[in-house]
């Protein structure tokens, strides 16, 4: 009797068990329970830090039935997203589409190609020099000799500030290239540490405004020749343009170029439905970002779909062409 009081027993708890496990585990599709996201984003200081913020906030404040909680984490940029991505340690990220152009081509320094496709494509990230005013540089050219703060390492800013300098009859061994931040390239202009920096990102850019308050600073212009040989040579560069008045003085318009626009971006073999159902919870609510930063006015009928040489996911591609964007 005893025996068969402790089989009961034994039935009873693994019946227990197994409906605990049953039920708030998170999911990797669309169904089941609770879907716990992670989206790379950048470090403080740029663009992306604060717009994959606000990408998750929507994505949380308007999930209606869908059962996702999304957390933005801030990381070294697109280069660590893009290899998360393909470890499993991210389930969405923001990325320069330069930086994912090559990475998905196992190009350019990439060890092996990494399995990553579109969202949308989002902002132009129009990023160029700036210096202090008193430190006489006034084109390209004159980086040459200088202390020049190129991105934090690791970031991946050589993918497209290479070809420009290439454009521009310069390599990194004409100057002496320095890491960080873009907050961290802010001091170091302020401190006289650094000459010049690369900054950039969704207008207006946290850092640059930063920059321009405490100084006078110029902006250093691209050739149009060297512009129009990087447009012509690689797809994700185009031409940008920031308005007069965007930064303190900054009187007139700046001809730049978009050096590879913010992109929203999963794994290859990402759930279809689930990447169908934050496609349209993110551009259904895109007025949303629209009030956290500028930069969601790139998420319109036009941009989303531009490509800039990754493919786009299918589950992305359905409902733009449910809705009938789909070029």
């Amino acid at each position: 009797m005893q025996r068969v009081f402790c089989a009961a027993i034994a039935v009873v708890l693994l019946s227990l068990l197994a409906a605990c496990g049953s039920g708030e585990e998170p999911s990797g599709g669309a169904g089941g329970g609770r879907q716990f996201l992670s989206i790379g984003t950048a470090p403080p200081g740029g663009a992306f830090f604060v717009v994959g913020g606000a990408i998750g906030e929507v994505l949380n404040e308007n999930k209606g039935d869908n059962p996702w909680e999304v957390t933005a984490e801030a990381t070294k940029g697109s280069q660590e997203n893009i290899r998360r991505l393909a470890s499993g340690e991210l389930d969405l990220a923001l990325s320069n589409s330069a930086i994912t152009y090559f990475a998905v081509r196992g190009t350019e320094g990439w060890d092996r190609a990494y399995p990553v496709r579109t969202v949308m494509t989002l902002a132009p990230n129009i990023a160029l020099f700036i210096a202090p005013r008193e430190n006489g540089i006034r084109t390209i050219a004159d980086l040459a000799g200088k202390r020049v703060v190129v991105g934090p390492a690791g970031a991946g800013f050589e993918f497209f500030i290479r070809p420009l300098l290439a454009a521009h009859g310069l390599t990194y061994d004409d100057f002496t290239p320095l890491h960080g931040t873009q907050a961290a390239a802010v001091d170091m202009l302020a401190d006289g540490s650094a000459a010049a920096a690369f900054l950039g990102g969704a207008v207006p850019t946290a850092s640059i405004t930063q920059a321009t308050t405490s100084r006078e600073i110029f902006f250093v212009p691209y050739d149009e020749q060297a512009m129009d040989e990087v447009d012509a040579e690689f797809l994700f560069f185009g031409r940008g343009k920031i308005p007069a008045g965007t930064y303190r003085g900054q009187d007139e318009d700046y001809s730049g170029l978009d050096v590879g626009s913010m992109h929203l971006i999963v794994p290859a073999d990402a759930d279809d439905e689930l990447v169908y159902l934050l496609t349209k919870t993110i551009y259904e609510n895109r007025e949303k970002v629209v009030e956290k930063h500028a930069a969601g006015r790139a998420i319109n009928p036009k941009n989303v779909v531009r490509d800039t040489g990754t493919e786009f996911h299918p589950g992305a591609v359905r409902y733009y062409e449910e809705i009938g964007i789909w070029p």
